[in-house]
């Protein structure tokens, strides 16, 4: 059973960027928008920061939003890109046409 982790995600409009607070500073994914698609261009985190697992759990709160929304996400960064294929529960997220 997948347990949930959810944490505090602020969606900056002006930055255009989802970001979490973490211990050693601040996680942040950058977005851009368009036509109910939201495209995830890219993960700011602090230098030599390597928690996957954190990351992994802003990207599911981020898509688990995404969802409720009804928006289509194309995934740019290409961390994103692998964990839509590690993650194929979320290709349904995936506008027609696009294929990971």
């Amino acid at each position: 059973m997948e347990t949930s982790v959810t944490m505090e995600i602020k969606d900056n409009t002006f930055a255009r960027q989802f970001e979490t607070v973490i211990p050693e500073g601040m996680l942040a994914v950058e977005y851009q928008f368009q036509e109910k698609k939201i495209f995830l261009t890219k993960i700011n985190k602090p230098d030599s920061y390597e928690n996957e697992e954190t990351i992994n759990t802003l990207l599911k709160n981020i898509l688990d939003l995404s969802s409720e929304k009804n928006y289509r996400v194309v995934p740019i960064h290409p961390k994103i890109v692998l964990f839509f294929k590690k993650n194929p529960k979320y290709k349904e997220l995936l506008p027609p046409g696009i294929r990971i």
